[in-house]
């Protein structure tokens, strides 16, 4: 817990130079950019600082810090080359590009890379003996899920990529499935670190990670927004999508005349 002020201090820090930064660029998309990066950093800060057994801290910096890296990299891509997407241009009118609101909603994100580092906490204090397997198990969740989500962004940026498909919803490979397959697989992810602390005497903080996650996508700042923005901007074809496909957990798609809970 000892090291979570620089956590802290290094979420507001970059919080603050990414608020500076949208207001040269007009751009809050950046802020997700930046939420990846710093939970990649509370990762290898903790790992570097805690005082458990080295095999689960090394793991933590090497798995959160890939994890988040290749997240903020995919991230960046689309904000330096496309323009702010619809959620966040959304926030920028209904707020009247007020300055104030914009900076107290990067303050914000500062405050949940703290939140979502509490789960690196609990490995970082883990020095149970019996690691290697749990590790090992890890590992296995992470491959899978940090594969999964990479796929799916793939997917989709190369249907978005196509001229031929604008204003159509994507609805191939693992976009089939879910209709947020990526959220999904960035939710699965944090059990990675679920697996990582067993043994530790914090163990049960690493839980908040997934927990908090599903909240998080399922009900506040994920899928609602993502949804209320493809019906803005796709209309009836993201209402079928809606009806034929789950929205979460894969699964296989209904016929669009069937009701979908």
């Amino acid at each position: 817990m000892n090291a979570l002020p620089w956590v802290a201090l290094y979420a507001l820090l970059i919080m603050a130079w990414g608020w500076a930064w949208q207001r040269r660029h007009r751009n809050i998309g950046i802020v997700d950019v930046l939420w990846a990066k710093g939970v990649a950093a509370s990762a290898l800060i903790l790992a570097l600082l805690g005082d458990g057994a080295a095999l689960p801290r090394v793991a933590l910096a090497v798995l959160g810090g890939l994890w988040g890296g290749r997240l903020a990299l995919h991230l960046w891509s689309r904000v330096r080359r496309e323009a702010e997407d619809g959620r966040y241009r959304y926030l920028r009118d209904h707020w009247q590009s007020h300055q104030g609101k914009i900076f107290g909603f990067f303050i914000a994100q500062a405050l949940l890379i703290v939140l979502f580092s509490l789960p690196f906490v609990a490995v970082a204090s883990n020095d149970s003996p019996a690691a290697a397997g749990w590790v090992a198990a890890a590992a296995a969740v992470w491959l899978l899920s940090v594969g999964g989500e990479a796929l799916a962004d793939h997917q989709l940026a190369g249907f978005r990529a196509d001229p031929a498909n604008k204003g159509r919803t994507c609805r191939t490979g693992l976009w089939r499935y879910s209709r947020h397959p990526n959220y999904f697989f960035e939710w699965l992810h944090w059990f990675t670190y679920v697996l990582l602390a067993v043994g530790s005497p914090l163990g049960w903080l690493a839980w908040t990670g997934p927990v908090l996650m599903y909240l998080f996508l399922r009900y506040l700042s994920g899928i609602p927004f993502t949804e209320k923005q493809a019906l803005r901007s796709r209309g009836e074809d993201y209402r079928d999508y809606q009806r034929s496909t789950p929205m979460f957990f894969p699964w296989f798609p209904r016929s669009s005349k069937e009701h979908l809970p």
